[in-house]
């Protein structure tokens, strides 16, 4: 059940918080040619027009390239994350089309330079946004070394083509800084986002994976025990029948008697099923407290169980830890359904004659209480006057001991299920009448 509920709401939840991010980082890196294409890669293709029609005539086309550029560009940032994240490589060929648009926006570039079709000061800003598009994509299939390499050469081409139809060597320098200026912002900008969506989607993987292996662990417990009950009863049942029928077909009537003893056993085997099952759905209190950390911890909750080992624990009567082992079950599973918890702390003391659980968790809400939905409030598995293992539920039982239950906010944005149940109270274990059906 813990189980269950850890991975509908913790999974769904962390899920859901990295596919926002992931989103974010995505579309940030595909915004970003497109700003750099509408400022500065568009203001400076204005004082074309003061040019004549040639260079009006360059202007436009670079901006067309360096615009089917950005599409490309956007449609390449997919396939270049699956790859730096090692999902599936990414096709060589959809690099093609790119590499031979950069191409053809350089010499667009340095033809606008050679008729003076541009201002000096717009020289800089188009070399700025000349290579943006095809690196965002490109810095992610590469290693670092290989791209800043390759940036180099390419920086190398774009100067000695703009030096060769005679760019001064002032501008020169200009486009060498904005050439170093743009392969650092994408380097810095979208290695970094792309290693960290990488890890965070592997821990998440990790913790779904350790989810698994706990609620796999927890069926080959319980398989075990269905195995070492059934196992021996059966063998024995083999034997019996064998052995009746060949004392039949003898006309012996020691048959019945093999027959009689079978029915016994088979018998005495639902019964001892019927306790494996009920062991396994009743709450004990070390295996609650046990279970309860291992799943809070993995699903990212640090856990702190305090007095487990002492009088309060292992101390108390058996029908005051089957209680308490219920309001550890509840309390944890609320825990993982209900807000955004980090840390769990599970105390369990003695105070003047009476055993005290308390269920803390933080990352309740401001208006938390009972009913809302923080905490162990807010619904469980029982409604109230339904006489399971909610709320209602566990009153009842903790009553039946002579206990009770508190849960409430704690201030600080804690949220507290304090139980207490005194040592003195007759029986020590709730009555069959408190029980539902689906508790028995």
């Amino acid at each position: 059940m813990i189980g269950r509920v850890r991975g509908w709401r913790r999974g769904w939840q962390e899920r859901t918080k990295l596919q926002r991010i992931d989103l974010y980082t995505r579309v940030t890196l595909c915004s970003l040619p497109w700003v750099f294409l509408l400022s500065w890669g568009l203001l400076p293709l204005g004082a074309t027009l003061d040019h004549g029609p040639v260079a009006m005539a360059l202007g436009a086309a670079f901006f067309a390239v360096n615009a089917v550029q950005c599409v490309l560009s956007n449609r390449n940032v997919a396939p270049a994350f699956a790859h730096y994240r090692g999902a599936e490589p990414f096709p060589p060929r959809r690099l093609r089309l790119p590499a031979a648009l950069l191409v053809v926006l350089t010499g667009l570039l340095v033809a606008l330079a050679a008729v003076g079709g541009i201002d000096d000061p717009g020289l800089s800003l188009l070399v700025l946004d000349l290579p943006l598009a095809f690196t965002v994509p490109y810095v992610l299939l590469v290693p670092v070394r290989t791209y800043l390499l390759h940036c180099a050469a390419f920086g190398v081409v774009v100067l000695g083509l703009l030096a060769a139809v005679g760019t001064p060597g002032g501008l020169l320098f200009g486009a060498a800084v904005s050439l170093l200026v743009v392969v650092l912002l994408v380097l810095v900008s979208t290695r970094p986002s792309a290693w960290s969506l990488t890890v965070m989607w592997q821990a998440e993987e990790a913790r779904d994976m350790q989810a698994r292996l706990a609620v796999a662990e927890e069926r080959l417990r319980f398989g075990r025990d269905m195995h070492d009950v059934l196992g021996r009863n059966l063998a024995v049942i083999a034997l019996k029948s064998e052995l009746a029928v060949e004392l039949a077909q003898r006309g012996n009537a020691a048959a019945v008697d093999q027959m009689v003893e079978v029915q016994r056993i088979a018998r005495a085997s639902q019964q001892e099923v019927r306790d494996v099952v009920r062991g396994y759905r009743e709450a004990d209190l070390p295996t609650e407290l046990l279970g309860a950390k291992g799943v809070l911890e993995a699903a990212g909750i640090t856990c702190t169980v305090a007095g487990a080992d002492g009088p309060a624990g292992i101390g108390a009567p058996p029908g005051v830890q089957a209680a308490l082992g219920w309001v550890v079950r509840e309390a944890a599973t609320n825990v993982l359904r209900h807000g955004d918890p980090r840390v769990c702390v599970i105390r369990l003391t003695t105070t003047a004659g009476a055993v005290v659980l308390e269920v803390e968790n933080d990352g309740a809400g401001p208006g938390a209480g009972e009913g809302d939905g923080s905490g162990v409030a807010g619904g469980g598995s029982g409604a109230a006057g339904s006489g399971g293992s909610g709320l209602a539920g566990l009153r009842e039982r903790l009553a039946a001991l002579g206990g009770s239950l508190e849960a409430g906010p704690a201030g600080d944005g804690l949220f507290r299920v304090t139980a207490t149940i005194p040592l003195t109270a007759p029986g020590g274990r709730p009555s069959p009448g408190t029980l539902s059906t689906e508790d028995r």
